[in-house]
């Protein structure tokens, strides 16, 4: 990534339907266009999970329209920094990419109010993620 290059991240999840979702909007929303952001699942989902859907949306994030997208070579090789959510063995490695993993509960079946508290952890990261990548 060169200094005037927009930084990219890549989350991934298994379905695609819940974290890495709540991420993608978080980081897209508190990031204001200084960060590119994908979504994307080994295995996804048909659907969104509706908690995660009402979840964002009571903070006033609107992600009902995104849908669960596949991982692709082509979205692995464009990141700079991948971020995994509990996908193991099943999330490729692309040399050269920088990865964390992020330790999350997943909310595939879990109350709006777990979904609440995985949201909160998600959005402090993302938050601690957009200082380091954009040096505020």
């Amino acid at each position: 990534m060169t200094d005037n290059q927009i930084p990219e991240v890549l989350f991934v999840c298994v379905h695609n339907a819940g974290r890495s979702q709540m991420a993608a909007g978080l980081l897209d929303h508190h990031a204001a266009g200084q960060v590119k952001v994908r979504s994307a699942g080994s295995t996804p989902a048909d659907t969104l999970n509706p908690a995660v859907v009402a979840a964002m949306a009571e903070i006033g994030l609107d992600i009902s329209h995104h849908h669960p997208k596949p991982l692709t070579a082509e979205a692995g090789r464009a990141a700079d920094v991948i971020v995994t959510m509990g996908c193991g063995d099943a999330c490729p490695v692309y040399p050269g990419k920088r990865y964390l993993e992020w330790e999350l509960p997943d909310p595939a079946d879990q109350p709006l109010e777990v979904v609440r508290v995985i949201r909160a952890d998600i959005e402090r990261r993302v938050q601690a993620l957009i200082d380091e990548l954009t040096g505020k």
